[in-house]
């Protein structure tokens, strides 16, 4: 088992992604048997390449015994030649969509963790049940194809990329590896809680080792789904690339003519800095004859001075307040990241925001249309207008950078 185990692993990492040599890897472990084995998986891996690894511990502070469990987990892997760090997640509390709320503080540590140790691949413990699992409850969400196809293989951030290698692998076959090294794990209570959705999925396969025909089944039809996401991703970007210009003052030009829905989707989510795209029958419905809309935060107008075809551009209404700019890498609205400032005294006190009703000051036929104008980001210290970088006002230290949550065409669907 342990020699078939690592030869899997080894045939993943080199169809998931191209390695520089000596590859620099952390891994995101837990104390469960998936990031465990995981972790002595990928130490065996990067040190016969002569690379790194650096196990990376969330103590999300929900339960009094998570602390422990992190340094516990840490202090086994170090004890095997695996260095760790320990991450804490602040201001995390029970209540609604707690398991939501979780992840995203969970990833935002692990990330930031990666920047500060120059590390650009993240691996994740994901195995076949976990993608079972996934499948259906996107299923259940009514998510469609695109949700059966579960959880990439490899999935693109701005910190690093994120690696499962082990979503092919039934967790059985993990357990037994660790058994063969010795080596125990910690049982996660919450994945026994029927509270939680996927608790309950779990419950009603009542397959452990994830080995039964059923799971082996809708593990297969995972895989096709993500084959066919691939595609569709390819061919949403190659659409995207023949008809729509993306500016970096955040709005997009379409040229005339019926769309693809889902690349109009995309596009929408994009341009509204929207973390899901709206409604794929609000938007088929549009594609099929572009007119004048406002649909996901985003307004759809004639293009105007700017050519034929159709502007999409932010919906003023919808825009986020501003937030606090001072520092680099604040973001507003989904849409915009401050990568620079002057610094200073008053750098402090910046606020990030709309230039809104500034905007009549920039009312110039050779900058961005008016309808883009007012959703500009802007750089506000009380009421006084600081800087607008993207019509050069204000200090050039400002700088900022079209950011979306999403891109519109960003890498198609990775296979696990």
């Amino acid at each position: 088992m342990t020699d078939s185990l690592s030869s899997s692993f080894a045939a993943a990492m080199e169809r998931l992604a191209p390695f520089e040599p000596a590859p620099r890897l952390a891994v995101a472990v837990s104390g469960g048997a998936d990031s465990t084995a995981l972790a002595l998986l990928a130490k065996a891996w990067t040190a016969a390449r002569g690379g790194t690894l650096l196990a990376l511990a969330v103590d999300h502070g929900l339960r009094r015994e998570s602390a422990s469990e992190a340094n516990a987990i840490l202090a086994l892997l170090g004890a095997r030649g695996i260095p760790g760090r320990k991450l804490t997640v602040a201001g995390l509390t029970r209540g609604p969509a707690l398991a939501a709320r979780a992840r995203a503080a969970r990833y935002g540590v692990l990330l930031t963790a990666c920047v500060e140790e120059g590390v650009p691949h993240l691996l994740l413990g994901h195995h076949r049940s976990d993608q079972v699992e996934t499948a259906a409850m996107r299923v259940l969400a009514g998510s469609g194809g695109r949700g059966l196809a579960a959880m990439p293989g490899v999935a693109e951030t701005r910190f690093a990329r994120l690696l499962r290698p082990l979503s092919r692998v039934p967790p059985g076959d993990l357990r037994t590896f660790l058994t063969a090294q010795g080596v125990g794990w910690i049982e996660d209570p919450s994945n026994r809680d029927p509270a939680a959705q996927r608790a309950r999925i779990r419950m009603g396969l009542a397959d452990s080792d994830g080995n039964a025909d059923g799971t082996s089944a809708v593990a297969a039809a995972v895989r096709v789904a993500g084959e066919a996401r691939a595609r569709r991703d390819g061919a949403i970007a190659a659409c995207l690339a023949a008809r729509a210009s993306i500016r970096p003052e955040g709005y997009a030009v379409l040229s005339p003519g019926p769309i693809d829905p889902e690349a109009l989707a995309a596009l929408l989510r994009t341009i509204g800095g929207a973390a899901y795209a709206p409604p794929i029958e609000r938007v088929a419905a549009l594609a099929r004859a572009l007119a004048p809309a406002t649909l996901g935060g985003v307004r759809i107008l004639a293009a105007g001075r700017l050519g034929p075809g159709w502007l999409l551009a932010r919906e003023p209404r919808s825009m986020a307040p501003r937030v606090g700019g001072g520092l680099n890498n604040a973001s507003w609205d989904g849409r915009f990241r401050l990568v620079g400032h002057p610094g200073g005294a008053g750098a402090g006190q910046a606020m990030l925001g709309a230039l809104g009703d500034a905007a009549a000051r920039f009312n110039d036929r050779r900058g961005p249309p008016a309808a883009v104008l007012r959703t500009l980001p802007a750089i506000w210290i009380g009421p006084d207008l600081t800087a607008v970088p993207h019509l050069g006002f204000g200090d050039p230290a400002w700088r900022l950078v079209f950011d979306p949550r999403h891109p519109a065409a960003g890498a198609p669907f990775a296979v696990g």
